[in-house]
């Protein structure tokens, strides 16, 4: 019987750049695993030069996401159709204001549905800091507290240990206990992180 991962996520390129390896590998021992994301990444880059308008952004980044889902070997993609914002004059990023409680029993259902054994997430600290991905953290760790005796493992991305390859992404306050070997699979990652065409200069 396989295993049964979700893997949620803010925007479109979080699943490949946070965790793509380790989801590939995960799909290639036989686990099925599911992506969620909340938003479709209006508010991000549009690419350099840009590739498309703001207007076309949201759809541009969907098809990017359902190109690096099938390369990451997902067993299925869901988008939540909650809009990002967009970034303010400075590059600040404004927070995310949506429901918690809205999304994380949405988040809830989905576990319920698919019938979930591991959940992946953003970190406590979102990373570099980026506010949806701390709300998306919290809305996942609400998610485990209301399902209760049910609620399936959770793990978070990018946790920091002493020689992590990128310490900006990782999460300072969290301190890995699992560190994953992704060489077998950083062909895939690799393909995926192509699919992002928006997100190149990042």
């Amino acid at each position: 019987m396989a295993i049964e991962i979700l893997a949620f996520f803010a925007h479109p390129d979080d699943e490949t750049m946070l965790c793509g390896g380790t989801l590939a590998l995960l799909s290639s021992l036989g686990a099925h695993v599911h992506v969620l994301v909340a938003t479709r990444g209006e508010g991000g880059e549009m690419g350099d030069p840009p590739l498309c308008t703001r207007e076309q952004l949201g759809r541009v980044r969907e098809e990017e996401l359902r190109c690096a889902t099938q390369a990451l070997g997902a067993a299925s993609l869901t988008l939540m159709n909650y809009v990002d914002p967009t970034a303010g004059p400075d590059n600040q990023l404004f927070p995310f204001t949506e429901s918690v409680e809205e999304v994380t029993a949405q988040v809830a259902t989905a576990v319920r549905s698919w019938k979930v054994d591991i959940l992946m997430a953003h970190g406590v600290n979102g990373e570099y800091g980026h506010p949806a991905h701390k709300l998306a953290h919290q809305v996942a760790l609400r998610a485990i507290q209301t399902l209760g005796p049910d609620a399936p493992l959770f793990y978070t991305s990018q946790a920091i240990f002493p020689g992590h390859p990128y310490p900006r992404l990782a999460n300072s306050d969290e301190l890995a206990h699992l560190i994953i070997d992704i060489n077998p699979v950083m062909q895939q990652k690799t393909n995926a992180a192509l699919c992002h065409r928006t997100q190149h200069d990042l």
